[in-house]
């Protein structure tokens, strides 16, 4: 998962002034797509989907209560998932599109608003999603990925509220709470995992990343050690895996071949038993036959008697 938190700019991402040309950069793709005939989906809330780009520009823009000219009025976030774990929460764009924006609001959201360590929860934070489906600067097959306008205000319109701060759980001087974007990073990716049921390898972690990247070459060897021994570790238990599948392969082919001898014996012994049955059968019937041909002595007739001479 991967997930920045775009600059300030002068073009797209001004966000100084208005959120109008973010919100028309963001909904480009949906022109493109409702033109070629493909599916497409709105801006989404916390509650609600297909929201109209207006009432998102006129939600963002009201909602900047004592903030001055220059200061940010919002901020813009992507939330890009790797191709393996797009894989794992759809087949297709319009599953993969409804399980992001159920991670956006059930995990997202809520860690984004823990945060700032100042008793906040996803209600109290004001935001519009959008989800995109191609990176053109991406060799990835599978690119869909979400854009978030987060309001600089909180629902209330009271509270400032900047992840882009250095400061972490601070409670001295004029800023309380702060922001602290590794854990950000780690809660939502341990949100993801557990509401999807990923089973994310090491090298696959941001603390992987954020050490090979950012720590000491010490701190980087001794995670490579983790993942040599993890490595080692499930390539053990794909042997096992191994074994048992042939095992159970072994087993199924041993009843089969048990089974077909018991079959066996039932052919062989149903003729038998027929056969003794026919003959019995044919004996009785010769008999009833010989019976019937034994002769019948007949008696001899007595000569006439003729008249005398």
């Amino acid at each position: 998962m991967y997930i920045d938190f775009a600059p300030p700019s002068n073009g797209t991402y001004n966000n100084a002034g208005s959120s109008r040309q973010l919100a028309n950069y963001l909904e480009h793709e949906d022109l493109e797509r409702i033109e070629k005939g493909i599916y497409t989906d709105g801006f989404f809330n916390l509650t609600e989907d297909n929201i109209y780009k207006s009432t998102v520009i006129k939600d963002i823009d009201t909602n900047i209560g004592q903030l001055l000219k220059t200061d940010a009025k919002f901020y813009a976030i992507h939330v890009s998932p790797s191709e393996k774990e797009l894989q794992a929460i759809g087949n297709t764009e319009q599953e993969q599109t409804e399980a992001m924006k159920r991670y956006i609001r059930e995990v997202f959201i809520p860690e984004y608003a823990n945060n700032f360590n100042k008793e906040l929860s996803a209600t109290d934070i004001k935001f519009y999603g959008k989800i995109h489906f191609d990176r053109s600067r991406s060799d990835n097959k599978l690119n869909m990925h979400c854009h978030l306008i987060v309001s600089r205000k909180d629902q209330s319109n009271k509270k400032k509220l900047s992840p882009l701060t250095n400061h972490k759980n601070a409670e001295k001087g004029i800023i309380k709470g702060g922001f602290d974007r590794v854990n950000l990073f780690q809660q939502v990716e341990q949100g993801f995992d557990k509401l999807f049921g990923y089973n994310r390898q090491l090298t696959e972690s941001f603390e992987y990343y954020n050490t090979m990247k950012n720590y000491s070459i010490s701190e980087q060897l001794d995670m490579l050690e983790r993942q040599i021994g993890n490595e080692s570790r499930n390539t053990v238990i794909q042997i096992e895996l191994n074994k048992n599948k042939q095992n159970n392969i072994l087993t199924n082919i041993q009843l089969e071949n048990q089974g077909s001898k018991n079959e066996e014996k039932q052919i062989f012994s149903i003729p038998n038993l027929g056969l003794s049955s026919v003959l019995d059968l044919l004996t009785h019937e010769s008999n009833n036959n010989d019976e019937q041909q034994i002769p019948v002595k007949r008696k001899k007739k007595k000569p006439k008697r003729g008249f005398g001479r």
